[in-house]
C-alpha cells in the first residue's frame, strides 16, 4: 500500500467503504453518470476516522508545497455533512502530524440560550486563518452560503477549501467547474484528495472480489463520453 499514490489509496478506500460505485446513475441534475459518490456511506467510526486521515494527509502535503499556510487556526465544516469532516480532520492533524488546530462548525439556527451563538467549537476571532472542508462540491452553493456567516462573526482569512472528490464537471452557468468557479470568485485554493480522472485511472488498475478488472470497457467508454460532454 505504501508505494501507492494518495489518489490510488483513496480510491480503494472509497470502494471498500461502498461510497464509490460504478454503473449507471441518474444525478439530481438529470445527468446520467457512470459513477456515483454517496458520502452518507461514511457511517461508522472506522470510516470517518480514516477519512479524516486522508484529509489531514492532503492538508499537510499542501502545507509542505506552499499551497496552504502552516499556521491554520481552525478547520471549518459546514453543517451538517461538514461537521464530522472538521472534527475528524482536526483529530488526524494532531494524532498523525502533531498539528494542533481547532475545529468549528455552524448551527443551522442561531442558539438564543446558554452560550448562544451561531458556531460550535473554536470561536472565530479577527485575524484567524480558517480552512474549509467539505465532501463533494457540485455548484459551490455551500461555500457561498457560509462565507458571509464567517465574515459576519469575525474578520477571518479563509485560506482554502479541501474536498474529498473534485467531479471536474462544468456548472450549469459556465464552462468552468465548481472548483474553478469558487477559486476565481474568492481567490483561495480549492484542493481535492482526488479528482474524478484520478479515480478512474486508479480504478482501472483494480480488481473486484473475483479477480476481474473493476472497470470493463463499457464503463470506461461511458466515463470518457461523460467527461467529454460535461468535463470542465
Amino acid at each position: 500500500m505504501e508505494h501507492q499514490s494518495l489518489d490510488e489509496r483513496f480510491t480503494s478506500f472509497l470502494l471498500d467503504s461502498q461510497v464509490l460505485k460504478f454503473g449507471d446513475f441518474t444525478l439530481k441534475s438529470g445527468r446520467q453518470s457512470p459513477y456515483f459518490i454517496n458520502a452518507g456511506a461514511f457511517d461508522n467510526g472506522a470510516k470517518i476516522a480514516t477519512l479524516g486521515d486522508f484529509y489531514a494527509e492532503k492538508i499537510t502535503e499542501a502545507m509542505a508545497s506552499g499551497k496552504l499556510p502552516k499556521d491554520i487556526d481552525t478547520v471549518f465544516g459546514p453543517a451538517y455533512k461538514g461537521i464530522p469532516l472538521a472534527v475528524s480532520t482536526a483529530m488526524a492533524l494532531y494524532s498523525r502530524h502533531d498539528l494542533s488546530v481547532g475545529y468549528t462548525f455552524d448551527r443551522k439556527e442561531k442558539k438564543d440560550h446558554g452560550d448562544g451563538g451561531m458556531f460550535v467549537g473554536t470561536q472565530l476571532r479577527d485575524g484567524m486563518k480558517v480552512l474549509l472542508v467539505d465532501d463533494v462540491m457540485t455548484a459551490g452553493t455551500a461555500v457561498r452560503e457560509v462565507l458571509p456567516k464567517l465574515k459576519e462573526a469575525a474578520d477571518v482569512q479563509v485560506v482554502g477549501l479541501v474536498l474529498s472528490v473534485d467531479r471536474m464537471e462544468k456548472t450549469k452557468d459556465s464552462d468552468m467547474s465548481a472548483v474553478q468557479s469558487v477559486e476565481k470568485e474568492f481567490g483561495f485554493p480549492v484542493l481535492a484528495i482526488a479528482n474524478v480522472r484520478e479515480i478512474f485511472a486508479a480504478a482501472a488498475n483494480l480488481e473486484d472480489g473475483e479477480g476481474k478488472p473493476l472497470l470493463n470497457d463499457e464503463i470506461i467508454a461511458r466515463a470518457e463520453e461523460y467527461m467529454s460532454q460535461y468535463g470542465a
